[in-house]
């Protein structure tokens, strides 16, 4: 087994910290009245115990800063104040840029974008992204142990249930494979990740049992 030098945190950790709960001040996790800058310092969490360093955790921080609160005039805003290492990440972690998060192309179209994307984003940007998702699918998975189907009702309606295990089950697949190559943190990130989805899928089954069919012919 080897290990990363894990980064000495710097004022620069604690100013993102700070812009992080500025920016999401008013957000709550959906469904729920959990200030989102819960989801950020899970992320963050995430990307330090599996080898991070301190822009990548920083940018895990601020991976939602520029999708949901400004587009690219944010992203230019972040490459001021923390460097181009944690704006390039935070924008290769965007499925959107657009100035108004409410009006973002549809729903399939940014997932299958951002799949596309994930297969070739630049490596720094792999595990912020894989931390991304691991903390989103524990999240559905604890969720949806307790409200059941109801529990899609809270993300798009393009998506739903068939639509949401499409996407972390395709998430899973080509995330996995990117960390592949990044360490033995980074594997161990992925293969909770896996275990994570593969986990929803197994729930999911008990009440939906062509759930891997419907996964399957979700974008044919």
């Amino acid at each position: 087994m080897t290990s990363s030098p894990r980064p000495f945190l710097t004022e620069r950790y604690g100013k993102a910290v700070e812009h992080a709960r500025h920016l999401h001040r008013d957000d709550v996790r959906k469904g729920t009245t959990i200030p989102y800058l819960s989801h950020l310092l899970s992320v963050s969490a995430l990307v330090l115990e599996h080898g991070g360093t301190e822009d990548q955790a920083i940018a895990a921080l601020l991976h939602d800063a520029a999708e949901d609160h400004g587009g690219a005039a944010v992203i230019s805003d972040l490459r001021h104040m923390f460097g181009d290492v944690v704006a390039d990440i935070v924008e290769a972690c965007s499925d959107s840029l657009v100035e108004d998060s409410t009006n973002k192309p549809p729903w399939l179209e940014r997932k299958q974008a951002y799949l596309a994307h994930v297969a070739h984003m630049p490596q720094d940007a792999v595990l912020v992204s894989a931390a991304d998702k691991l903390h989103n699918a524990r999240c559905i998975l604890a969720d949806y142990r307790r409200l059941g189907d109801a529990l899609f009702g809270r993300f798009n309606p393009a998506a739903g249930r068939t639509g949401t295990c499409w996407y972390y089950t395709s998430l899973a697949a080509t995330l996995t494979a990117r960390l592949a190559g990044l360490g033995d943190d980074a594997v161990a990130l992925g293969c909770e990740l896996q275990r994570t989805v593969d986990a929803l899928l197994d729930e999911v089954r008990v009440t939906a049992p062509d759930i891997d069919q419907d996964v399957a012919d979700f974008v044919r």
